[in-house]
Order: structure tokens, then C-alpha cells, then sequence
């Protein structure tokens, strides 16, 4: 039965490299990273076939995200649409996915991690802010909330990654630059009771003090003066009175590169339980699996392994380049606070689905070696070229969105009516980086500013990229 299956999908599958997804497009990635990025862009377009292939979401992300950078934000939001759209309308191909068992998950379809997804509407909001668009920001909050609902229902059963922090945080934000008070103050409510919820026991996440403000601000300005006396008396502010500043600047900053995805393996050795139940087990790991086999033919098969290889993905983080950041107006500091930390977020969604991982790598390896042994019975040279395919073919998927910053930082900052002389200070680990901003606000006006510092501690010294 193994070898039935098996045969059609060897002849069907291209044998794919032992390279990593970010090893398959080093030129692409080399060019982003040291921050050549029309160059990038170029070698990302003349991949075409990549917005048809298996990896198109990781695609049209890059597509946005660079294009979002040079500050082409109508490009940028067409593509991050397409990634959306692709979100929504995925279907697994289940011929693919059986295939992905006889050789490896890359045959399949990349459908984003839970935090991609909601990466591509905070960029997408905050083109919109950018293009001074706020009504088409709301409108990616709406599909925020959205999504957020999907993963709690999603995972409502499972201590894993459901509620996202900053993004309720950046819808009060945005509700916040229209005068939409109200929502805002219940956006950053939700935002406060997932900091000192999930993030704080999964990240190590604080709140960011701002959000303290925020909440305290729009409580007052929409009349709630018993929200407004309660968070007073929680965050230890008993003098704190709400202040209007002439315009207000909300500046992000992108530090660093997220984690890529590569691999490790792993021995297993095969323990027979007999009546068809096999346990799959690692001491070092200290893990087994169970694994129960129907057929008199493959129960043989596997009875005769011993132990074998099994690959799965990790990620490598990519360690920020500078450790902090001010920026600076009329003599007054204002720290950039951490709102997201895309790489823990990374490293934790993936630790939680480990066991599922364990899971369809020891089947897919059962179901290799068995075949192997089965095809061996009645053609030896056959079985043994078979063996070759199987150690070929045994890999990991190691595809992640690579382009995504490993933090976001931010910060709000009151601006005077016209002219204003802003001074941004990156702290590194030898010398400070300063940039100057002029920012020419309207009364009552809300502008956004984001800074996308591209370099790590391995590849640190490159430019930063900053788009008004």
C-alpha cells in the first residue's frame, strides 16, 4: 500500500536542495539586508514565477514590505491586498499535502504564520496613516479585530499565540488621530489586559508607559471619569490630568531583522508494542510518539527499522544592532517603548507547535522507510534507490516572511503648530546614530513617521531607512 503511493509522488516531485528557503534567495536577501533595496526589488520582480509558486504569500509580504520602505505606499498596499486576499481564500490542496508526507512539507503551499498575517494590516494601516488616509487605516482595523477574533476562536482551547498586544494598541492609536475617543479607549483597554496577560507570562512583555497615558487620555476625553479615576489610582498617577497638545507625532521604529527558519535533525529509534502500536523515541529528547500501523506488510517493515533521521525547523535569531533609541524636541527626551517583539513571538508560536511538528515529520519518515522496505522485499537495487530518495527528499520547511523586523518600537511625541526640529538618536554598542526630522503639523493633526533600521549584530553597519 506504502509503495503504491510512494512511487507516483518520486516521479511527480522535483527533489528539492538541502539549502534553506533564506540560502535559496541569499542574493535577495543580501541586497535587503545590506540595504540596497531598488536592487532587492529588482531581483525579487525577476522572480515571476514566485507570485504563482508555493511561496507567494512570503512574496507579495517582501513585495509590500520594500515598496512600503521606499515609500511607494499605493504599490505597497496592492501587494499587501494580495497577501490578504491569499489569507482568506486558502484551501489546502490535500493531494499536496499527502504528497508532503512522502517527501517533504516544501511540496506544500506556504500559508504565513498567525503573526505575518497581522504584520501585513499594520503595515497596510500604516500606509494608509502615511498617505493621510485614516478612514482606510479604520478599515484595517476592522480587519484586524477580525483576525483577532479568528485566533482566539482558533486556539480558545490552547495556551498558544491569540491575542495580539500592539495591534489592539495601534487601533487605538488610529482611532485615537480621528477623534474616535471611545473606541480608543476600549482598543487600548483590550491592549493593557493582553500586555499584562499573555504577553507579559509568553513574551516577558512590560506595558509600554504610553499606553498608560493613552488610556488615562482618551478615558477623560470621552467622559468615562470613573475609567479615568479607576486607571488612575492603578498605574499609581493620582495627579495625571490629560494635556492637548497644538499636533502630535507618532513615530515607529523597526529595529532589526526577525528570525529566519533553517533546520536540525534528529535520531529516532523504533520500539515495537506489538498488536501494530509502535512508539517512536528519543531519550535525549526525552519525547515519544505513538504511531499504529493497519497493514500485516508495513507492520514487518517497521518492525525491521531501528532508527532513522527525522528533519524539522527551528529559527536562528538575527540579535538587534541597537539597543535603544530617543528622539528629541525642545529639549525633551522621549524614549522609544517597546510595543512588539515579532521575533519571541516568532521563537513561541513555532515551540508551541513542536509537538504537531514531531508529529508529521515521524509519520512522514514511517511512511518513507517503510516503503523502502517494502519495495526492498521483491527489488533490492530498487529499495536501495528509494533509500537515496528518502534522505534526499527528508528536509523541513524552513520558509518564514524574512523581511519582517525583529521589533517595533514607538513613541508619542506633541508637536507646535508649524515648524519643528526633531533630533532621533539610535543608542548602539559603540557610538549613537543621530538623525533630524522637520515635521510642519496642522492644528490639532496627527503625523506618522516610520524608521526601518535594517542592521543586526551580524551585519551591522548598514544604512537605516527612514520614510516620512
Amino acid at each position: 500500500m506504502v509503495r503504491k503511493l510512494f512511487l507516483p509522488a518520486v516521479l511527480f516531485v522535483f527533489l528539492p536542495g538541502c539549502a534553506t528557503y533564506y540560502q535559496q534567495n541569499l542574493d535577495f536577501n543580501s541586497q535587503f539586508e545590506k540595504g540596497d533595496l531598488q536592487t532587492a526589488l529588482t531581483t525579487l520582480r525577476n522572480s515571476e514565477e514566485q507570485a504563482r509558486g508555493r511561496s507567494r504569500f512570503i512574496y507579495f509580504g517582501n513585495n509590500g514590505l520594500l515598496l512600503s520602505i521606499l515609500g511607494q505606499y499605493e504599490q505597497s498596499n496592492h501587494f499587501f491586498e494580495k497577501a490578504f486576499l491569499f489569507g482568506e481564500d486558502y484551501r489546502i490542496n490535500y493531494v499536496n499535502e499527502a504528497i508532503s508526507y512522502l517527501t517533504n512539507p516544501t511540496v506544500t503551499v506556504y500559508r504565513g504564520e498567525d503573526h505575518e498575517h497581522l504584520m501585513l494590516l499594520y503595515f497596510k494601516a500604516i500606509n494608509y496613516l502615511k498617505m493621510n488616509e485614516p478612514e482606510k487605516a479604520l478599515i484595517e482595523c476592522r480587519r484586524m479585530n477580525i483576525r483577532l477574533n479568528q485566533l482566539s476562536d482558533k486556539y480558545k482551547s490552547e495556551r498558544k499565540f491569540q491575542h495580539d498586544a500592539f495591534i489592539h494598541n495601534l487601533m487605538g492609536i488610529i482611532y485615537q488621530s480621528t477623534g474616535d475617543y471611545n473606541n480608543a479607549f476600549i482598543a487600548y483597554r483590550n491592549a493593557l489586559t493582553h500586555y499584562e496577560g499573555d504577553y507579559a507570562t509568553m513574551f516577558q512583555a512590560t506595558v509600554p508607559p504610553q499606553l498608560k497615558l493613552d488610556l488615562l487620555n482618551t478615558a477623560y476625553w470621552s467622559g468615562l471619569t470613573e475609567e479615568f479615576d479607576e486607571f488612575k489610582t492603578r498605574f499609581n498617577l493620582p495627579d495625571y490630568q490629560p494635556k492637548r497638545p497644538d499636533a502630535e507625532l507618532v513615530f515607529f521604529w523597526h529595529n532589526g531583522l526577525c528570525p529566519v527558519k533553517s533546520e536540525w535533525s534528529v535520531n529516532f529509534a523504533v520500539v515495537n508494542n506489538g498488536d501494530g502500536n509502535f512508539l517512536f523515541v528519543n531519550d535525549q529528547l526525552g519525547v515519544s510518539f505513538p504511531f499504529n500501523v493497519s497493514s500485516e506488510d508495513d507492520r514487518k517493515s517497521l518492525a525491521d527499522l531501528e532508527i532513522f533521521r527525522v528533519a524539522f525547523p527551528r529559527y536562528i535569531l538575527r540579535p538587534e544592532y541597537y539597543r535603544g533609541a530617543t528622539i528629541l524636541t525642545d529639549s525633551v527626551a522621549y524614549p522609544l517603548q517597546k510595543g512588539e517583539d515579532i521575533s519571541r513571538i516568532a521563537f513561541k508560536s513555532l515551540e508551541q507547535r513542536m509537538m504537531a511538528e514531531f508529529a508529521k515529520g515521524l509519520l512522514r519518515a514511517a511512511l518513507k522507510k517503510a516503503a523502502e522496505h517494502s519495495v526492498k522485499k521483491e527489488d533490492e537495487n530498487l529499495g536501495a534507490m528509494l533509500g537515496v530518495i528518502n534522505a534526499m527528499t527528508e528536509k523541513a520547511d524552513t520558509r518564514n516572511w524574512q523581511t519582517l523586523p525583529s521589533s517595533i518600537y514607538y513613541a508619542r511625541v506633541p508637536l507646535r503648530e508649524g515648524d519643528n526640529q526633531v533630533e532621533f538618536r539610535l543608542r548602539g554598542p559603540a557610538n549613537d546614530a543621530v538623525y533630524r526630522f522637520k515635521y510642519v503639523p496642522q492644528k490639532a493633526q496627527t503625523l506618522f513617521h516610520t524608521f526601518s533600521s535594517l542592521e543586526t549584530t551580524a551585519t551591522g553597519g548598514y544604512v537605516p531607512f527612514s520614510v516620512n
